[in-house]
């Protein structure tokens, strides 16, 4: 009987094919040329220079620079970036510039659309700690919330427009006897409130309930106690407070926690004991990033990328920097779900809203 030998068959070499490499690598000159623009979308954005085109007819660099009291010289740089970039409309024969009300809808404070500008701070702040983060790639450290600079602002802008603006007509009416309780009056903690918008806005429209804010930042605190002092709420105190540990049993009728929890040293220990501090039908309402825990359901998900990239710069680092395991940004709404039953809430609500597709609202009850 003839013995056949099978031949090892080494893998086929792929070909290298030259119109994917092209593609790819214009792909990567656009990617450039956008991170570019972004770059200059912050700017305009911290200069005010959106705004001040926003309400200006077509003009000059002089006269744009005039109204919003910047040098001409770098203005008229600026704009032309944004003139290249597709941002700002050019007309040569009179040398004037305009933003489309269409562009001034995604760009200006206030914007009908949501201020997309604002995020583009966060890219200057990703250079800012390039170097501890490289570090880290090596040693696998953490970084702490004082290491960003202006972190709390830009979280600040964010939450006006996607918390703040929309808490009364939107946010609050998801648990729909919520705002009629907050006229009586009941007990109110925001925990990681940051610079401290969502509660001063609460405080101040239900003068009945009593609000406390606690957040790890202690600049982001200091901002809070002074704009609540301004406003003159006295029903409205922060503390600068780690919230490892947190212990505070039976204590409140209503705890918020917007975009926060992900980056905590351990969102599973900080959940069950905010479940612990609730009272006999209490509400836990949160908010965080909507994304999923899967990376191949995301990858439609809105800015993604953007997202994974601030994970990696900022919320991993900071939650690893507390000792933590470093869920990061995209830990995913099932996750969230998953730890809120663990924590001792039988059922969680989950809603996504029209106006921000990009995060997922929890509302959970305390039987």
């Amino acid at each position: 009987m003839a013995q056949t030998q099978t031949a090892t068959q080494s893998p086929a070499i792929p070909t290298f094919d030259e119109n994917n490499a092209a593609a790819f690598q214009n792909r990567i000159a656009d990617t450039l040329n956008s991170g570019a623009i972004a770059m200059m979308l912050s700017i305009g954005h911290r200069t005010g220079l959106f705004d001040t085109m926003a309400n200006l007819p077509p003009s000059t660099s002089a006269g744009i620079a005039e109204a919003a009291s910047l040098s001409e010289r770098y203005v008229r740089e600026w704009l032309a970036v944004m003139v290249t970039g597709g941002i700002v409309h050019y007309e040569p024969a009179a040398r004037s510039y305009a933003l489309p009300p269409e562009h001034a809808a995604s760009l200006t404070r206030g914007a009908p659309l949501g201020n997309l500008a604002i995020y583009a701070q966060d890219l200057p702040l990703m250079g800012a700690v390039e170097g501890r983060i490289l570090e880290s790639f090596e040693t696998g450290a953490g970084l702490g919330y004082e290491e960003y600079p202006c972190f709390h602002q830009v979280m600040s802008e964010d939450s006006g427009q996607n918390v703040v603006a929309q808490l009364f007509d939107t946010i609050l009416p998801l648990v729909p006897a919520l705002p009629a309780r907050l006229v009586k009056g009941i007990e109110v903690l925001d925990a990681g409130c940051g610079t401290g918008g969502a509660l001063i806005a609460m405080a101040a429209h239900y003068p009945n309930s009593r609000f406390t804010g606690y957040d790890l930042g202690a600049d982001a605190i200091a901002t809070a106690t002074r704009a609540a002092k301004v406003a003159g709420l006295m029903n409205l105190r922060f503390e600068a407070r780690d919230l490892s540990g947190f212990d505070e049993a039976g204590r409140y009728d209503l705890i918020t926690s917007f975009d926060a929890v992900h980056d905590q040293k351990d969102p599973q220990a900080l959940i069950a004991s905010l479940h612990r501090a609730l009272r006999s039908g209490g509400v836990y309402l949160m908010q965080d990033i909507g994304g999923s825990a899967k990376l191949e359901n995301n990858l439609d998900f809105p800015m993604a990328a953007f997202l994974y990239a601030m994970s990696c710069a900022h919320c991993m680092p900071v939650s690893l920097g507390q000792g933590g395991e470093g869920l990061g940004t995209m830990w995913g709404w099932e996750t969230a779900q998953r730890m809120l039953k663990q924590a001792g809430f039988g059922t969680s609500e989950r809603h996504v809203l029209p106006h921000d597709p990009m995060n997922v609202w929890f509302v959970s009850h305390n039987a």
